[in-house]
């Protein structure tokens, strides 16, 4: 069973990198090539060929599953035609609501759709499932109160959706597959009454459902805690233990957690359900032995062993679904529950089994759980653990022990535990994240106890008393954070606490891996220590660079706004910094950063920030936070934020040059005198950048408009011709001018644009001018982010299309 569900996950995973869904001849295909398979290897009794099948048979059955799966997700969508029409819908508030500065963030069950009026005969189609968004205002003279929704409660709103879409970059975060597992397909927002025929209002208070149940009580309890602790700036942790809602934890608390290795404890963890499980399996075997104080001798009714494996059970379920059912607490509840299965059927279930059947439910259910790398870590610790202590540690003292016996020998235990998973888990983490925390073993020795054993059950207890017991109770819990925290923010501020490293490729991954277990081996296993030598190919992996003679170029999808990585032999510059989208969020943390450690890329000879917008500029203080920059270039007021954070800043004027590896640098604009006119814009002062290698070069314009472009054709119109340009402003009306354009004659035209943008970039005579031109156009919201390689020749690629999958472009 345990070849065949291993063979399940991996045919899941095999799914989940297909360009398209199979056809239905596949389908049929499959389908009986996993019949044949398990008959075979029913035939058969060598385990030589018996396990062989039984793994096919598995990843066909997993494959035929999860497509399945996809396609029943996937046909519920909403049709192109209904994008950015308005549609008045009737449903329930489905998920735990979120408050933002702007507004309020919930799902929407559909349960009727009216259109524009109650007597219209054909509704439209809409998904089942929406996300939605709540606006307060869209303008500041617009600002409204925020609107509080509840789980359950029944709506009547009128809504503008677009169909799912997110940004697509290399080693990016994929929304577009978040949402198709959420079972949202389409998002939107919440249109304002005065705007609307039919006016948005509540219905009912509450609709009775096992989901709005669930969710309901979360809220209550996210409520409680933080009336209980107002203000207080680790309330958010508190809620993130208690039920599994992290987004009220602050980013810049996250970048401590991560740095220090300890993220993984701020949430509902499998130790913490297994904690509470037991705890509640104690209590009720111990009443049930005692017949609760009673003479009904219950036990001879039913074993002590059976209800207390029942009430563990039933405890760990209610507790995961508090939690929102995530990877790691769906693992727990599935290997808790075959536990107290095969007690109740008097059956012996190895540990091994356990764990195998807990991935193929996980699998099962979730199939999309094979992308993240919370699936991997999760089962990737438990295996550790099993492969270190299954039959050579002793994680319990034998009954017979004195107490000191008892508490050296769970010291020990905890100890040697932590030590495996810290070395075990080090090539996962560096296939998944590209770093690691060299203090994560300190630190995770005096957070997991805290955590788990003061922190969460002062939490959950504190959750549930009456004021003010919970007050205390809770205010007691978040003392302890706070001083935790405090600790590791100063631990993580040294600058060696995180191993950058690019992400290693497979067979640097794979010889890691054998590393690690020829060191966690048993005792007497030869010369252990040479295990780590299979870790110098992961540690030493330099980043990739262009080689002598070339250059590389990045255009990510930052969505509404700009942000290009451009490689040489030995340095980097990037041009502009991507968006700002919140206050816990932008286009550099988002996007650009992600990319740039995942490279193994740690600083940044130059920055470039074309003008002040924020579409241009919004990401420019997490750049300059996270990563060493040489120098920054440009045209924002001396006395910005960003100017004053700005390492070795320099306002960039028409003129400058520079040359790094045979590649040339060159500002076109603007001039020096512009700084001293108030009356232009920050659009109008754009750096304009153009870099040269041998023949070809690539032109990058920021926001300049036609009156710019006609002083640049008039003034350097030798200049002006490259191979690749970033159309100006994003393709608006107001540039891409045909005498510039005639001027600049490239082969290609980058339009960094967001998906629908309220300014409907790029305009379409403007997209169309430059097709007239027979240039080839790649826009980011439909071909993701984009890679040029320039030497002798010019090579590009979108993402979108190098890494197709079956989710993009529906």
């Amino acid at each position: 069973m345990r070849s065949a569900i291993l063979g399940f996950v991996a045919g899941v995973g095999w799914l989940q990198i297909q360009a398209s869904l199979p056809t239905q001849f596949s389908f049929w295909f499959l389908g009986v090539t996993a019949i044949l398979l398990c008959l075979s290897a029913r035939a058969t009794r060598r385990p030589e060929f018996k396990i062989p099948l039984l793994i096919a048979c598995g990843a066909a059955i997993g494959f035929v599953w999860a497509a399945l799966f996809a396609q029943q997700f996937l046909s519920d969508e909403l049709p192109r035609e209904m994008e950015g029409r308005d549609v008045t819908v009737i449903g329930t508030i489905d998920s735990l609501p979120v408050t933002f500065q702007q507004g309020v963030r919930f799902n929407f069950k559909v349960e009727r759709v009216l259109g524009e009026t109650e007597q219209r005969e054909a509704a439209p189609v809409v998904p089942a499932r929406l996300a939605l968004s709540w606006y307060s205002g869209f303008r500041q003279d617009e600002v409204q109160e925020i609107i509080k929704v509840l789980p359950g409660e029944r709506w009547q709103l009128t809504v503008r959706l677009h169909r799912p879409h997110g940004n697509a970059n290399p080693y990016g975060f994929d929304y577009e597959v978040w949402l198709l597992e959420q079972n949202l397909r389409a998002t939107g927002y919440v249109r304002p009454d005065q705007k609307s025929t039919l006016k948005n209002r509540r219905l009912d208070e509450f609709v009775v459902t096992f989901g709005n149940i669930v969710e309901r009580s979360r809220d209550w309890l996210r409520n409680r805690i933080f009336s209980a602790l107002p203000g207080k700036e680790y309330a958010g942790v508190i809620v993130a233990l208690v039920i599994g809602d992290q987004r009220a934890i602050n980013q810049s608390d996250w970048k401590v957690f991560n740095r220090t290795g300890i993220s993984h404890l701020v949430s509902i963890s499998g130790l913490h359900i297994t904690m509470v499980a037991g705890l509640f399996a104690a209590i009720a075997f111990a009443l049930w032995r005692r017949s609760f104080f009673t003479r009904a001798s219950l036990p001879t009714i039913l074993p002590a062993q059976k209800v207390a494996a029942l009430a563990g059970a039933g405890a760990a379920l209610v507790y995961v679904l508090l939690a929102g059912f995530g990877v790691p607490a769906q693992r727990t509840l599935y290997m808790l529950s075959v536990v107290a299965l095969a007690l109740w059927c008097g059956r012996i279930t190895s540990v091994s089994q356990v764990l195998c059947i807990a991935l193929g439910v996980v699998a099962l259910l979730d199939p999309w759980a094979v992308l993240w790398p919370g699936f991997w870590l999760s089962f990737g610790a438990v295996a550790i653990i099993l492969y270190v202590s299954v039959g050579r540690m002793q994680l319990y003292p034998g009954p017979d022990s004195s107490l000191y016996g008892k508490s050296v020998a769970l010291m020990k235990s905890a100890t040697l535990t932590q030590y495996a998973i810290t070395i075990g888990l080090v090539p996962l983490t560096m296939l998944l994240f590209g770093q690691i925390s060299l203090v994560s073993p300190i630190a995770n020795a005096i957070a997991i106890p805290l955590i788990s054993f003061i922190v969460t059950p002062m939490a959950l207890i504190g959750s549930l008393l009456p004021v003010p017991l919970s007050g205390w109770m809770l205010g007691a819990a978040h003392f302890f954070v706070e001083w935790l925290a405090l600790g590791l923010g100063w631990a993580s501020g040294f600058a060696d606490t995180v191993w950058l490293a690019p992400i290693p490729p497979p067979w640097v991954f794979l010889l890691a891996l054998a590393g690690t277990l020829w060191m966690l081996a048993p005792r007497g296993w030869p010369v252990r220590w040479l295990g780590l030598m299979a870790w110098v190919p992961l540690f030493v992996n330099a980043p990739v660079h262009p080689t002598a003679g070339e250059m590389w170029a990045t255009a990510f999808d930052v969505g509404q706004g700009a942000g290009l990585l451009i490689e040489t032999e030995r340095h980097r510059l990037l041009y502009d910094t991507g968006p700002f989208y919140s206050p816990e969020s932008d286009g550099a943390s988002r996007v650009i950063l992600p990319y740039l450690k995942a490279r193994g890329i740690g600083s940044l000879d130059a920055v470039v920030i074309s003008h002040s917008d924020n579409d241009h500029s919004g990401g420019a203080l997490s750049v300059f936070e996270d990563i060493d920059v040489g120098w920054v270039s440009s045209s924002l007021a001396l006395d910005s934020p960003i100017v004053q954070a700005a390492p070795g800043h320099r306002r960039c004027t028409a003129g400058q040059s520079w040359s790094w590896d045979g590649v040339d640098f060159e500002m076109l604009h603007p001039s020096p005198a512009s700084y001293e006119n108030i009356r232009w814009k920050p659009n109008m002062r754009s750096c304009t950048l153009k870099i040269t290698l041998g023949k070809q070069s690539i032109l990058l314009a920021g926001d300049i408009e036609a009156a710019q472009e006609a002083e640049l054709t008039e003034a350097v119109p030798d200049k002006l011709r490259a191979s690749v340009l970033l159309a100006p402003h994003h393709g608006s009306g107001t540039s891409s001018t045909s005498p510039f354009l005639a001027a600049v004659r490239p082969g290609i035209a980058l339009f960094q644009v967001g998906y629908r943008n309220r300014y409907r970039h790029p305009k379409q005579e403007v997209f169309d001018r430059y097709g007239t031109f027979g240039i080839a156009r790649l826009r980011s919201d439909e071909s993701g982010a984009v890679r040029l390689r320039i030497g002798s020749g010019l090579d590009y690629g979108a993402y979108r299309n190098e890494h197709a999958r079956y989710w993009y472009g529906r």
